[in-house]
């Protein structure tokens, strides 16, 4: 009998709401390769693999889904199960969520058509042009705070084709430090990099909900990956 009011006992707490064991986490993201990405219908890209492999260190079950950007922060905000990635930590969004990571570097980059010859030295010197960003995103957040004209749009993508047909003059990039972001497309030549006005460190920012065994579960597996090269090794992929 004390056996068997024991285990009761044990099944019950571990069934109880909000226990790390009992819940699934669901992952959200953007459509950014090479970040994150379909392929086969299955979300795959560097930073994805990261989330992979420290959710699976970490034995905690998930889901993966690309969504809008905005549509992902917000979720993520709001729903107690969600984390997004990969996020920039900023002092503004420091109290909004709890961080894993760092996940990588980023640096925030203006790029222009080469052939409109643009020379910029400091943000001033974009004042006037009109730079694609991202609703919602860090960048777009942070060049509306410096009084920049941003033009945004809910999906990346749909910036490299408004740069190509004139619609803006900047488009605002973040990259990983040291990577070629357009290698392999088409228009890669037709594009150059003309300032960096930024460097952040990105996470896996997850509502503040989440259970702090969890949390410390998976902030544990990043600071193994990082010990033992996996987080560079993912960034080696293509």
């Amino acid at each position: 009998m004390k056996q068997r009011l024991i285990a009761w006992i044990l099944a019950a707490v571990l069934m109880a709401p909000g226990m790390a064991v009992a819940q699934t986490l669901r992952m959200v993201s953007e459509v950014l390769p090479p970040s994150s990405m379909m392929e086969n219908n299955v979300v795959v890209g560097r930073e994805t693999a990261k989330v992979r492999e420290l959710l699976a260190r970490a034995g905690i079950a998930y889901s993966i889904e690309l969504l809008p950007w905005k549509r992902a922060y917000a979720q993520a905000l709001r729903e107690a199960d969600t984390c997004v990635y990969s996020t920039a930590r900023t002092p503004g969004r420091e109290a909004l969520f709890r961080w894993v990571g760092p996940l990588n570097e980023a640096e925030w980059v203006l790029y222009g058509l080469a052939s409109r010859h643009f020379t910029l030295r400091s943000l001033d010197d974009a004042r006037g042009l009109v730079i694609g960003t991202v609703l919602g995103d860090a960048r777009d957040e942070y060049l509306r705070a410096h009084g920049m004209q941003v033009a945004p749009v809910t999906q990346e993508w749909l910036n490299p084709q408004k740069l190509l047909l004139g619609r803006i003059d900047l488009w605002a990039v973040g990259m990983a430090v040291g990577s070629r972001p357009f290698a392999g497309k088409e228009w890669d030549a037709m594009v150059v990099p003309l300032l960096t006005f930024n460097r952040v460190q990105t996470y896996l920012a997850c509502n503040k909900q989440l259970p702090e065994a969890q949390y410390m579960a998976m902030q544990r597996a990043v600071t193994a990956m990082r010990r033992d090269g996996a987080m560079a090794r993912h960034d080696l992929l293509k």
